[in-house]
């Protein structure tokens, strides 16, 4: 019995071995087309304009403003799990964490909120204008109202999520360090 444990323990750990050796040579082989692919995936799946994630941003930021009044500024992020479009209305799906931060606290975040998001706009000559901005309801609605509010497909992507939310923090905290550091280096420079 034991010389058949040994055997067996023995065989799985060939065959580890042999499936991490070739990962190594497929991800050395073929690791660029990899990353293109993913690349071009991110690119399909998130088709907005930089225009359009900056209107998205300051709408979100001028909406919570006033709310969050006690902050000295205010940013957003926001990852776009896909859009659709109908009747020149566009449709955003997305995930935004929005914070408001004092000089004073520096990257510690003041106030703010993170989840799911519907936002939609409609192309004007001045740009895009927000028509209508929608987040989840709370408690025992919330699920209800991500329903009503993403198509199936994209609820899947919010419910294993947690991913994106560790890069939104790191986009987050380097906006707010560069206007952390643009103020220090407005406030050090020589007046004329």
């Amino acid at each position: 019995m034991k010389v058949k444990m040994m055997i067996f323990m023995i065989s799985i750990a060939c065959v580890l071995s042999a499936c991490k050796a070739g990962e190594s040579i497929t991800s050395d082989k073929s690791g660029d087309r990899v990353n293109s692919i993913a690349s071009e995936q991110n690119q399909s799946a998130n088709p907005i304009s930089e225009e359009i994630n900056v209107a998205i941003s300051n709408h979100i930021i001028q909406k919570n403003s006033a709310i969050y009044f006690n902050t000295e500024k205010q940013f957003e992020v926001h990852h776009v799990y896909g859009t659709s479009e109908s009747n020149g209305i566009l449709s955003v799906y997305m995930h935004s964490y929005f914070g408001g931060y004092n000089k004073s606290s520096g990257l510690e975040n003041q106030a703010g909120h993170s989840l799911p998001a519907v936002i939609r706009l409609q192309k004007k000559a001045s740009g895009y204008a927000v028509v209508e901005y929608i987040e989840p309801e709370d408690g025992d609605l919330y699920q209800s109202s991500l329903k009503k509010m993403f198509p199936e497909k994209y609820l899947k992507m919010i419910v294993g999520d947690a991913g994106h939310i560790n890069d939104l923090r790191v986009e987050m905290d380097n906006q707010v360090k560069h206007w952390l550091g643009a103020d220090e280096q407005s406030s050090s420079s020589p007046t004329n």
